[in-house]
């Protein structure tokens, strides 16, 4: 979902919100978007001196273009040629394979300096897929359109190169008032350059990073996830079983000597057996709670309000159900927000909106706390609410100023519920 689509945190009154804005640079609420979504769009324009850091960033990169321009030439030259002159014999394909391959670590070099002297935003290109065997290797690696557009790189970059060093070199000593502008032009050049021949080659290529990085949230998620149910199995209910299988042994050795006290044991065993099976029905609530599948998010929702803290009015806009990864995740997502209401808000009354908007199911919860609430802040758990949204291509909007209100609004993609 690209940025001008970003979701207006504004509350939502009478028929179901569709018109979505973006918004203005600079009043932006704090934003968490999907990989895919550009990055300036809500970055507010910052004032550029004559010899700021940025000059200094890009005179650096103009007078280090000549030694790496002359590293990416020759091993652009020596790798090709040499792979092409053997290519003849049973070493000459395999050499070039071996060359294209290590020239993807010319490209990442190229693009982190880029990252810190121009402070280019340029993505890296996805990984090349394991492949098993030397035929399939040597063919992924021949193929690779990256490498070549590294090699090509390396190859335009010389002229160019000395020319910049050459330009930026005399101009640093003899044109000092109109360097920034010299060094801003050459700059602009190289940024092109790289942005053309180093980025990721397409909008696909792009998606395919996207997820790669998605998939690890999911799996880092689902690991913390397991450990988490793992410690409350460990640590309560086994635990509190435990007890009560000693305390009932006991009761068992004392039922003829003195039944008196091996009926208190039993009347306390028979307790322990309460609380370890509320702690199981808490644990598997906190998995999927039993009232989500059998009645939709409008019940659960419902239930989730009433063990908040605060007065939680909820209102569930939708004509049908989602599919029950959405509805979990979305259930899930309200219950830790109105966990920080309870938690951190400091309010006195809260309330969740849910409805749908096109393909995309939207969620918004309001209090009228203290506000504050920030990505960055601790205790709150919003920048990992807001990777597990972006791991589904959702997105996480929060507008809190200081004194409150806040709202939160949350989008995740729409799917029908299989029938």
């Amino acid at each position: 979902m690209t940025a001008d689509h970003r979701l207006a945190p504004s509350s939502r009154t009478g028929e179901p919100r569709t018109g979505l804005r973006a918004d203005p640079p600079g009043d932006s609420p704090d934003v968490l978007a999907p990989a895919s979504a550009s990055a300036s769009a809500s970055a507010p324009a910052r004032r550029r001196t004559a010899y700021g850091k940025e000059t200094w960033g890009e005179i650096a990169f103009l007078l280090l273009d000549l030694p790496a321009a002359l590293v990416g030439f020759v091993y652009a030259v020596t790798t090709v040629s040499v792979g092409a002159a053997l290519s003849v014999t049973v070493i000459g394909l395999p050499l070039l394979a071996a060359g294209l391959a290590g020239v993807r670590g010319i490209g990442r070099s190229e693009r982190a300096r880029a990252r810190r002297l121009l402070d280019l935003d340029v993505a890296e290109p996805s990984r090349l897929p394991r492949a098993g065997g030397a035929l399939p290797w040597l063919w992924t690696r021949l193929t690779d359109p990256v490498a070549w557009r590294t090699q090509l790189y390396g190859l335009i970059r010389l002229p160019w190169g000395v020319f910049a060093f050459s330009v930026t070199l005399v101009s640093l000593v003899a044109l000092w008032p109109v360097l920034p502008f010299i060094a801003r032009g050459l700059a602009a050049a190289d940024r092109a350059m790289v942005r053309g021949l180093l980025s990721p080659s397409d909008e696909l290529e792009r998606r395919i990073v996207e997820l790669e990085s998605d998939r690890g949230v999911v799996v880092d998620t689902a690991a913390a996830d397991l450990r988490r149910i793992e410690r409350d199995l460990h640590d309560g209910a086994q635990a509190r079983l435990v007890a009560l299988a000693m305390g009932l042994g006991l009761a068992k050795e004392k039922l003829h000597e003195d039944p008196e006290a091996a009926a208190a044991m039993v009347a306390e065993a028979h307790g322990e057996v309460k609380l370890a099976l509320q702690e199981l029905r808490d644990l598997a609530r906190g998995i999927h709670p039993a009232v989500l599948t059998d009645r939709g998010l409008d019940a659960a929702l419902s239930s989730l309000a009433g063990r908040c803290t605060v007065p939680v009015a909820v209102s569930v806009d939708l004509g049908e159900r989602p599919a029950e990864a959405i509805e979990g995740i979305a259930y899930f997502t309200v219950s830790e927000l109105l966990q920080n209401v309870s938690k951190h808000a400091r309010a006195r009354t809260a309330s969740v909106e849910v409805w749908r908007t096109e393909d995309r199911l939207l969620l918004q919860v309001r209090d009228d706390g203290r506000g504050g609430a920030r990505l960055d802040g601790s205790g709150t758990g919003l920048v990992g609410l807001a990777e597990r949204l972006g791991a589904v291509d959702g997105l996480l909007v929060v507008d809190s100023p200081e004194g409150g209100p806040t709202t939160i609004t949350a989008e995740l993609p729409w799917r029908a519920r299989p029938a």
